[in-house]
């Protein structure tokens, strides 16, 4: 238990997005994106590192993690696995939890409480998200799974897909079926995962921009941005669009 009490979010982050590029550092509300991002994580009183690639472009992000005193790693832009594997080990985390920088009004405090249901559990073969089966709206996103779970992936996980998107290895591989046990985090409220409020293209942006310039949603919590979005269709509309990407 004491090994996966060493809790740490690592946040993935880059500056060479396809849909939209630079997009962390886009400013609306008063801060960029990714200020938005650590500021509501604060919130779940667990210690942010930053996961960046080795590229010059996302020096920057490294300048960020440094002014706004943030331990950070740098390593493969396409091999994000290894990425994260390589910042938990550096930082010595027990158990990590995963998140994109891509997510500005991700709840801090509903990530908080998803870590404390995981470590009293006290198994190092969990793996908790609440993006398996999703009620909650893209964007509030989080996964949750041991440094040993991470490490089976690190050094057993061949495809490209595997590597990339992290987890795939520990939710899909048939090898981890039986061993790894899946929990889901489910909204109680209903299902809501039709909202986006995740941030890939600019009309992903301006829907974020307005939520936080006209109505505040950057001090909200997540049942009061839900409850937003289901007065506003208009808001809704602006990105309702938009595709997923894979992964």
């Amino acid at each position: 238990m004491s090994e996966l009490k060493r809790v740490g979010i690592i946040s993935q982050a880059r500056m060479g997005s396809t849909r939209l590029p630079g997009k962390v550092l886009l400013a609306a509300g008063g801060a960029t994106m990714l200020e938005h991002h650590v500021q509501r994580l604060r919130q779940s009183s667990f210690p942010i590192f930053l996961a960046t690639t080795a590229l010059p472009i996302d020096d920057v992000l490294a300048e960020f993690a440094l002014v706004h005193g943030l331990p950070c790693y740098r390593g493969s832009e396409a091999d994000v696995l290894s990425r994260y594997y390589e910042a938990a080990r550096q930082f010595g985390l027990g158990t990590i939890v995963r998140v994109t920088s891509d997510c500005p009004l991700i709840d801090g405090e509903l990530v908080g409480a998803a870590v404390g249901r995981f470590l009293n559990n006290a198994d190092a073969w969990e793996y908790r998200s609440n993006s398996i089966v999703r009620s909650y709206p893209r964007g509030f996103d989080f996964e949750i799974f041991s440094f040993e779970a991470l490490r089976e992936a690190y050094e057993q996980a061949r495809l490209p897909y595997e590597r990339e998107h992290v987890t795939p290895y520990l939710k899909s591989n048939p090898a981890m079926a039986g061993r790894l046990r899946i929990e889901d985090e489910v909204y109680a409220e209903g299902d809501f995962s039709r909202f986006r409020i995740t941030l890939d293209t600019p009309e992903d942006f301006e829907l974020i921009r307005r939520l936080m310039e006209e109505h505040k949603a950057q001090h909200l919590s997540h049942p009061q941005i839900i409850n937003l979005l289901n007065q506003h269709p208009e808001l809704v509309a602006i990105n309702a669009h938009i595709e997923q990407k894979a992964g």
